[in-house]
């Protein structure tokens, strides 16, 4: 059985940070890639960043400069770090995982709320 569990969510101000992580189980997590999304209150879901099997990244153009994905394939677990937070980040984040079958399996979803 697949799992994905997001953590690292939270309460920030403005200019902080928080780090994201997304633990896997149940799949050979090298051969998928990694993508965290966010959903805003009345908003629809936008991907926020991704990063290939190989470590290829893509972000959004609101958080590039300020939002690094990245992954640990030893400790099954992909990272999304956020520095710079602003307000209109606040949202719920969430994690994927695909193959190139495009199987896709989705965590349960962190809020991060930043203050202004």
């Amino acid at each position: 059985q697949v799992h994905l569990v997001e953590s690292g969510g939270g309460l920030v101000q403005a200019g902080g940070s928080l780090r994201l992580s997304c633990v896997a189980s149940g799949i050979m997590f090298n051969i998928y890639s990694i993508g965290w999304y966010r959903q805003a209150p009345g908003k629809q879901r936008e991907l926020v960043a991704d990063i290939s099997r190989d470590g290829r990244t893509n972000y959004a153009d609101s958080v590039k400069g300020r939002f690094t994905v990245s992954r640990d394939n030893d400790k099954n677990t992909g990272f999304l770090q956020m520095n710079s937070l602003k307000p209109e980040d606040t949202a719920v984040y969430t994690c994927n995982v695909r193959n190139i079958l495009r199987t896709i399996y989705w965590g349960q979803g962190t809020q991060v709320t930043v203050s202004s």
